[in-house]
């Protein structure tokens, strides 16, 4: 067989290919040892593989001899061609050695300022495999760094320029870089033995059949090969799902965002027609597929000339369109899952988008299935690469409390000792000592915060003082080498030898993933050696960027039937049913970015491809596989809260069937059977069948466990949700701080009470002094000292405080002028309710009680946040100052001698807002105060009956604004018990 061919994207590229090599050496199977099939990648050419076994019906077979095109490591490729001068080239050059050789290029590329491009190691790591992704691309296009130099004074902006020169430096030194280290680049290596192969079969073609299936031919070393081996006299080229009956007036208008430009511009460069190519032997399925996919693809300028397709031929085609991408998962798991209750068949999604892939791996653990990812997992995400980050993190952060806590828990963290020992000494440290504040950095104030710490046992103390201590043992090598300047791969090893003494190493490296980890963290260790040293607080970021790259791949284990693919690696593949995931613009087809070096016009002016060359790739990928037996169209309508805009050639399948989304034409069939089952199915499949919530809370706890004594503040709670002081005063349930909490707004009105506090007990009454707001911002300045640390904090605070101060002088300067007096701040008061069998005793604590004439009693409240509604007073859910002017009338204050005849209640609103503060005072208290003291008896009556319960959120309308048992009262469950919205 000799020639140029085509294989339908409607057909099985593979067993088609597979089937008729078969039945051409029928007479002679032996003769199928001489025969080599090249393929575009390895995925594809175990895939022939499989293919051969399916065409012998499991006969055993004599199979040809089959390599990859298209991979880097070309080994394999020498081999099955016989390539044997192609081993006399240089050797590769190691991807980390390059990537850490061109970061050091990148890291001395200044801006006309003198600053250094790239702001950390980390960052100079990423710009160098950008570089090195363009050197890759220079060298696969041939051309010359020469041709940079001749764009240095071409018309671009100073910065490109710059670049360019930048660039022409790097062109110039490396390959003197590589020819010391006896090394070229790995896709330079490649590239020449394709020619150089190329070269030799043209000079000496072999006797044996050669045959390359499935490349599009998009580098013009490939393309030279594919020109070569089709001028043999036994060489055969199978294009994949080349067009032979588009119209030429289409075919000429083709651009190269188009799946066909790139099978034209190999045809162009072979200097054969579309006539030349012929169909391979065997039978296509029915013309009506085939029409869907030439339309659909159709360029914009012959689109008059559309044709729509008759609506059968998309029988095998299902759509979903998802609301969300966590939905989108599901569709697809389930579709995947639908097609394992037929035995034998097969199904496979196929995606760009690795997180819709992740998540599609887990969806599918609800099945307990692990399904085959060709991409891999990353590296980073193992326990032991995990480890190591958390180490390095912890050791950077100066043992912060979340860091510190993210290490000790680590599963791998054993620190020579048990596991469940540490974790519980862990856990100790967790509860008794790191909750707060954060503290300074280092062990030190670790270790400070457990000798403060309360514990219940000594021994408690003593585990928790040797975790530490065996912690700062096994890290203070770590911590010496990472507080100042250090060679990359000095902390490497340090941090190696850290890992080593919190896990042991027996379980550190074991398994796959400690074995691909090692592996890589030498080939990291050999290529780093000998770098400059970077700066303190530089190695997190750099380690991770080391890491980033580097996958894992199971070798068992994966289901054999369910596969993810990337649409590189589902070329020529094929499964029963294929699910293309991710179909919105920016993932598929891909955005289009030129990458941080080179622009448009000088990629054009270098006769380099633009970026939308990427699209027709990614063209071609989808109409492949849209030309399967099934296959499900998958897309998620938000993502990150945000509206997608989906795949241009989901609109031009709605265009060419005339369907515009929210119109009035009907839905085609085609979404409609995914609205029916797939997207159906992932609404249903976590909704329970009975749904029957809980009830609102209603505990009933013994008189005897029951309070009989309260803070105004506790009643408050009483009031709006019994069932908060239940869980706070019965079950003494106390909400657990924050791990490196923040000093926030009740911090600050503490400090800004203490200074009001301070102020008025240094003058009690008379006209202030003329320096009394200098005094008060002293005063300010030593209560807030440890709110106002941070430059943003004070400049955003300060000016409020001060605002504060100079209102608060003269409101206090004219209430003294009408002889009113500081009675007491500060003052602790208490009256007893209820029933004589079990009285409740209420205490406060008044911010502040004024004589305004005698026997006239004013109560402050000084409030720095919200101040109750007039709602809320008049339905007595705020009784605070209610309940202390009841105190001040019953003689119940006790530094203050007397009772008060009248008082008068007010909120000062001391937030530094308009004037600096505000006079909110309470009309009608002398009514409020008295319903007050009705409803308190009342409550306090009903309360001290055993039946009586404790409702969570009795009036939802007024429940507290800060709420720490709301998710123990379950109120999204049982306010939404009648079916109704909540």
């Amino acid at each position: 067989m000799k020639g140029l061919f085509t294989i339908g994207t409607e057909r099985r590229f593979v067993d088609e290919l597979a089937r008729v090599v078969l039945a051409e050496h029928a007479d002679d199977p032996l003769a199928l040892a001489d025969v080599l099939i090249l393929l575009p990648t390895r995925r594809s050419v175990r895939a022939l593989r499989e293919a051969f076994l399916r065409a012998a019906n499991g006969t055993p077979t004599i199979l040809p001899r089959m390599a990859p095109l298209g991979d880097v490591d070309d080994g394999e490729w020498e081999i099955a061609s016989g390539d044997g001068d192609a081993l006399t080239l240089p050797p590769a050059i190691e991807t980390a050695e390059r990537e850490a050789l061109l970061a050091q290029f990148v890291a001395r590329f200044k801006d006309d300022q003198g600053h250094p491009i790239a702001q950390s190691a980390a960052q100079a790591l990423k710009l160098a495999r950008e570089l090195g992704r363009l050197l890759d691309e220079l060298a696969i296009e041939g051309v010359s760094f020469g041709q940079l130099e001749g764009l240095v004074e071409g018309n671009f902006a100073t910065h490109w320029q710059r670049t360019l020169r930048f660039l022409a430096i790097v062109g110039e030194t490396w390959p003197q870089v590589l020819a010391e280290r006896g090394r070229i680049d790995a896709i330079e290596r490649r590239t020449r033995a394709i020619r150089n192969q190329a070269a030799r079969w043209r000079a000496n073609p072999p006797a044996t059949p050669v045959i390359a299936a499935g490349s599009t031919g998009s580098q013009p070393a490939t393309r030279d090969l594919l020109a070569a081996i089709a001028e043999l006299p036994q060489g055969a080229v199978v294009l994949p799902g080349l067009d032979r009956d588009m119209d030429e007036a289409s075919w000429d208008a083709l651009e190269p965002s188009h799946p066909q430009y790139g099978l034209r511009e190999l045809l162009l460069a072979l200097g054969r027609a579309r006539a030349d190519v012929e169909e391979w032997p065997g039978v296509a399925s029915g013309p009506a597929r085939h029409l869907l996919l030439t339309e659909l693809m159709r360029p914009a300028e012959t689109s008059e000339a559309w044709i729509k397709p008759d609506a059968a031929s998309l029988e095998h085609v299902t759509r979903a369109d998802c609301a969300t991408p966590h939905q989108e998962a599901l569709v697809v798991a389930l579709a995947l899952r639908s097609v394992l209750d037929t035995p034998t068949r097969t199904a496979a999604l196929v995606t760009p988008d690795r997180e819709l892939a992740r998540r599609v791996t887990a969806e599918l653990k609800r099945w307990n299935i692990d399904i085959d990812d060709s991409a891999g997992a990353s590296l980073a995400d193992t326990p032991p690469a995990g480890l190591l980050h958390a180490l390095i993190a912890a050791v950077d952060s100066g043992f912060a409390p979340v860091e510190l806590l993210a290490l000790l828990k680590h599963p791998l963290c054993t620190l020579g000792s048990e596991r469940a020992a540490v974790l519980d000494a862990t856990r100790r440290l967790d509860r008794k000592c790191l909750r707060g504040l954060k503290p300074a950095p280092g062990l030190a104030s670790i270790r400070a915060l457990v000798e403060q710490a309360k514990f219940g046992d000594a021994d408690d103390r003593t585990t928790v003082r040797t975790l530490i201590d065996r912690l700062d043992e096994a890290t203070a090598a770590l911590v010496a080498r990472m507080q100042g300047e250090s060679a990359p791969d000095a902390l490497l090893d340090a941090t190696v030898a850290a890992a080593e003494n919190i896990a042991p190493p027996e379980t550190l490296w074991a398994g796959e993933a400690g074995s691909a980890l090692a592996d890589a963290l030498g080939r990291l260790r050999t290529a780093w050696t000998g770098q400059p040293a970077i700066a303190a607080g530089e190695w997190p970021g750099l380690f991770a960027a080391m890491l980033e790259p580097e996958t894992i791949r199971p070798s068992f284990g994966r289901h054999p039937r369910l596969s993810i693919w990337g649409p590189l690696e589902a070329r020529l593949q094929r499964a029963d049913l294929l699910v293309l995931g991710g179909l919105n613009e920016g993932t598929w087809p891909p955005a289009v970015e030129t990458g941080p070096w080179i622009n448009r016009p000088m990629r054009k002016d270098l006769g380099l491809q633009q970026p939308e060359r990427r699209i027709g790739l990614s063209a071609h990928d989808f109409i492949a596989a849209l030309g399967a037996e099934r296959v499900l169209l998958t897309r998620a309508e938000r993502v990150g809260g945000a509206p997608t805009v989906p795949s241009r050639w989901l609109a031009r399948l709605d265009a060419l069937f005339g369907y515009e989304p929210g119109g009035s034409a009907p839905v085609p069939e085609y979404i409609q059977r995914g609205r029916r089952s797939f997207v159906a199915w992932a609404e249903r499949i976590d909704r329970p069948d009975n749904y029957e919530p809980w009830l609102r809370p209603e505990p009933r706890p013994p008189v005897e466990a029951r309070p009989t004594r309260l803070s105004v503040s506790s009643v408050e709670q009483w009031r709006r949700d019994p069932y908060g002081l239940y869980a706070r005063r019965i079950l003494r349930l106390e909400a657990l701080k924050s791990l490196e909490e923040e000093l926030g707004a009740a911090d600050r009105g503490n400090a800004l009470h203490d200074a009001l506090d301070a102020f008025l007990k240094a003058h009690p009454s008379g006209i202030l002094p003329p320096d009394a707001v200098r005094e008060f911002e002293a005063l300010g300045e030593k209560h807030l000292a440890d709110l106002l640390t941070a430059p943003a904090e004070r400049a955003f605070w300060w000016p409020r405080f001060q605002r504060l101060a100079h209102w608060f002088v003269a409101e206090e300067n004219k209430r003294r002028a009408t002889g009113a007096r500081l009675l007491d701040s500060e003052s602790k008061a208490a009256m007893t309710v209820g029933p004589a069998s079990r009285p409740l005793r209420i205490e406060a604590r008044a911010d502040r009680v004024d004589e305004l004439e005698r026997g006239a009693w004013e109560i402050i409240d000084y409030k720095t946040g919200r101040v109750p509604t007039k709602d809320e007073l008049d339905a007595l859910f705020a009784p605070q100052l209610l309940l202390e002017a009841a105190m001040a009338e019953r003689g119940g204050f006790e530094r203050i001698d007397g009772r008060a005849e009248t008082v008068r209640l007010s909120y000062w609103q001391a937030n530094g807002l308009g004037d600096g503060g505000k006079v909110s005072p309470i009309k009608d208290s002398d009514t409020l105060v008295a319903e007050m003291m009705v409803l308190v008896e009342k409550m306090a009556n009903h309360f001290a009956h055993p039946d009586t319960p404790y409702p969570a959120l009795p009036w939802p309308a007024y429940g507290p604004h800060f709420n720490d048992y709301a998710h123990l009262e379950r109120v999204a469950e049982w306010s939404t018990a009648g079916g109704g919205d909540e």
